[in-house]
C-alpha cells in the first residue's frame, strides 16, 4: 500500500484536531473510557497516515482482529498490509512501549519475587496472538533475567518445540534456570497431553546439567496455567 494517499475530504476536516482534543482531556481526567476503541486506533493511525481519513481503517482493524490488544498483537506483515507501512510502524510502536514498560519492571530482579509482573507482562506480550509462540525466559543464579528469546512460532494450535534446543541455548548463556511460556491462541490455557510431555523431557534433560525448570506456564486471553502451581512439574 502507498504512503502518498489524497488529501482528506472536507467533512473530515478538523475531526482529527477535536479527537485530539478529546484524548488529551480524557487523559487528564484519567477517563480512558470516554474515547471508543476504535478512536484510541485512529490516534495511532493519525502518526503514520497524515492526509487521510483513518476511521474505516481503524474499525476495520478491530472487526478482524477483534480487539486494540490484538491489533496491536498482529504481526507486522499482517498490518502493512491492511493500514501501509507507516501506519504498521505507528501501530507497532505503541506495542513495542507498552511492552516494555512492563518489561522494566523484571528487569534486574529476581523473577521469582516478582511473578505477577511476569505473569502481566507474558499476557501482554502473547494473549493476543492469533498463532501459537514459545518463549523461554533464561535466568541467572539469582534467578534474574538474563535474556528472553522466542525459540519457536507455529500454527494456530502447534508449536514446534526441541527440547536440545533449550538446552543448548541456555548452556550458551550459562543460564542457571528456565521459565517457558507459549500461549493458547483458543483462549483455553489448559495443557495438552503434547504440552505436559515435552514440559517432562526439558525438565529430566536439564536437570543434570545443573539447570532448573522453575515453570511452564500457558497464556491465553481468559486466564492462565502454571504448570507449577497445579503441581504438573
Amino acid at each position: 500500500m502507498s504512503d502518498t494517499l489524497p488529501p482528506p475530504a472536507n467533512e473530515y476536516s478538523g475531526h482529527r484536531q477535536r479527537l485530539k482534543e478529546r484524548f488529551l482531556a480524557s487523559t487528564r481526567a484519567e477517563s480512558p473510557d470516554s474515547l471508543k476503541d476504535y478512536e484510541y486506533l485512529e490516534l495511532l493511525l493519525f502518526l503514520g497516515i497524515p492526509r487521510r481519513d483513518v476511521k474505516p481503517l481503524a474499525k476495520g482493524l478491530l472487526a478482524r482482529f477483534g480487539s486494540i490488544g490484538g491489533v496491536l498483537s498482529a504481526e507486522p506483515d499482517q498490518l502493512v498490509a491492511l493500514v501501509g507501512e507507516s501506519g504498521a510502524v505507528a501501530l507497532k510502536t505503541a506495542s513495542a512501549a507498552a511492552t516494555w514498560m512492563l518489561r522494566e519492571e523484571i528487569l534486574d530482579k529476581p523473577v521469582l519475587a516478582s511473578w505477577d509482573r511476569v505473569l502481566d507482562y507474558c499476557h501482554a506480550t502473547m494473549a493476543h496472538r492469533e498463532t501459537e509462540c514459545f518463549r523461554v525466559l533464561f535466568l541467572d543464579r539469582k534467578n534474574r533475567l538474563i535474556v528472553e528469546e522466542v525459540m519457536q512460532k507455529g500454527t494456530i494450535d502447534h508449536t514446534p518445540v526441541y527440547p536440545r534446543e533449550v538446552i543448548r541455548r541456555a548452556l550458551e548463556l550459562g543460564a542457571s534456570a528456565l521459565i517457558m511460556v507459549h500461549n493458547h491462541p483458543s483462549g483455553d490455557p489448559q495443557p495438552s497431553k503434547a504440552d505436559i510431555d515435552i514440559t517432562h523431557q526439558i525438565r529430566d534433560a536439564a536437570r543434570p546439567l545443573g539447570v532448573v525448570l522453575h515453570d511452564h506456564v500457558i497464556i491465553a486471553r481468559t486466564g492462565y496455567c502454571s504448570f507449577k502451581s497445579d503441581g504438573l512439574i
